[in-house]
Parts: C-alpha cells; structure tokens; sequence
C-alpha cells in the first residue's frame, strides 16, 4: 500500500522507501559521529546527506538515548532553532523534522521552518504535544515508548508486547484524528523500553503494524541491540545497521532513521531491485 504525508503543502509519497538523516545539536547523543557543534558542521552534514539521496533531515536538540539527562526548556529551544533556522535557510527546499517531546520546542522550530514533529514519547511527556499539533497541523511521528529516557530501561516487562503496542497506537491514533491530526507515522520504538530480544522479536512482526494503514518508521542505526550483540561498538556497528534495515524493509518498512544516508539508500536500492517485475 502507498502512503503519503503533507509537509506544508508539498506530498511525499511512500511509494518507495524513504530515508530519515539523524542530526544532532546536543552532546550526549549514544553515537558520538551524529554529533555537531558548529553551524559549519551542521550544514556540511546537511548538505552531505541531501546529495547523498535523503528525504527528511531529523534535527534532536536533547539526547533520548536510554539513560540520557534532560535539558532544560530554555537550551533545547535555543540548540533547536539555531539548527532548524540555519538548515532550513540554506536548504529551504529540505524537509526538516524536528525529535523532541516537549511542545514549546516545537511551537519554537515549527516557527523557523520545520515540517515533521518526531516525538519519541507518543506525547506522554508533556499534556500540550497534541493540542499544539492540531494548531500548527504537520506530521506527526507517534513513537511507542513506557517512561522516560531515564526510566524506560527498567519499563520493559510485557505480557504480550505486539497487542500493548497494538492498543497503545490505536489510542493514541484516535485521539490525534479526533483533533484533526491525520498525517500520522508510527514508529514502533526500537530500543524504547525493549531489550535485545525484544528488539529482535519486534523485528519479525513489524507486519502487524500494517492494520493501521500508516506509513511505518524504523530506527535501529547503531544502536545496541547491534553493537551489543556483535561486541562491538556503535562506531563499528554500521554494517550490522545495513543488514538489519534490510530486514525492516521485508518486513514492511516506509523510512528508515538513519545516520548514515548513503549505505541506507544503496540498500533501498537493492531491497527495490530485487522485487522488481524484471525478467532476465
């Protein structure tokens, strides 16, 4: 099924898979290469990624990673306007998403440009998210987590993890479209209070997801549930992201959230390859 979402009047579909580039303007992200600190860094990563073939560039001025140390208001709408203005100034043609779950700084980066809110807590962390959606109207990413950045790592006992997920997206789902907000991504949170194998398990039922007829979001870049398995580190895990996303895209996934935009659009391009009609 194609899907599509309205970024301030332009259409993108999901006619293909997408790619979602990670940019962060904080200093505790867990992969330390997505960091930048400078308005020259960022918009050379910026504009690396746009000729390297990416669709939505997603600025996160506060660290999510599990164990993370919130920031306060004042400093992550600072880190997040200073980024959303300089990219969308120099690239006012990209899609700029903006990763936070308060709706102050979305208020605050929506007002310099950006197109896409990425909310990693599904608004469960601040009560304005939602209404502050249905004001500004853009799409919206509905991630699955329990707690918070601090909390989640111990939040991971289910009796049957798809189902929670299942209904947790359905309310969430109604409670957006009762406020009229319509172009929904769902994100099933890899990572967000799962472990390893949960993560894994999460991996081969994504298909369960496609019930709610939305375009779906895949995370799993460098993250532990790779680096960890393999023993090694996030800065060498970037074949291990390649193989799992990959698996994401049999499984039914629209956009993968990425740090690295070129190995993930070569392997969009073969996952595309080798389900096209041709014959030899």
């Amino acid at each position: 099924m194609n899907y599509s979402i309205n970024t301030r009047g332009k259409i993108m579909l999901f006619d293909k898979p997408r790619i979602m580039g990670i940019l962060n303007v904080n200093d505790d992200s867990f992969f330390e290469g997505s960091r930048v600190k400078s308005e020259k860094a960022l918009l050379k990563k910026a504009e690396n990624m746009l000729t390297e073939g990416v669709d939505i560039l997603d600025i996160g001025a506060q660290s999510t990673r599990p164990g993370a140390e919130e920031i306060s208001l004042e400093s992550e709408i600072k880190n997040a306007v200073f980024a959303v203005n300089a990219v969308k100034i120099k690239f006012p043609e990209a899609i700029v998403s903006i990763d936070t779950y308060r709706s102050e700084v979305l208020k605050a980066a929506y007002d310099c440009g950006a197109d896409v809110c990425n909310d990693v807590s599904g608004g469960s962390l601040d009560e304005n998210m939602f209404q502050t959606l249905s004001e500004i109207k853009i799409p919206y990413i509905l991630m699955h987590m329990k707690g918070n950045p601090q909390t989640m790592k111990d939040l991971n006992k289910y009796e049957d993890m798809i189902l929670e997920m299942i209904e947790y997206f359905k309310g969430k789902i109604q409670r957006l479209t009762s406020l009229g907000i319509h172009d929904i991504i769902i994100d099933p949170g890899f990572g967000f209070a799962k472990n390893i194998d949960q993560n894994f398990y999460l991996l081969r039922q994504l298909r369960a997801f496609e019930l709610f007829e939305r375009p779906l979001l895949v995370g799993i870049s460098r993250k532990s549930m790779i680096f960890k398995s393999l023993g090694i580190e996030a800065d060498e895990a970037l074949n291990g992201t390649t193989a799992l996303n990959m698996l994401a895209l049999t499984q039914g996934a629209n956009l993968l959230r990425v740090h690295d935009v070129k190995e993930a659009k070569e392997t969009i391009e073969l996952y595309l390859k080798y389900n096209s009609d041709s014959i030899y």
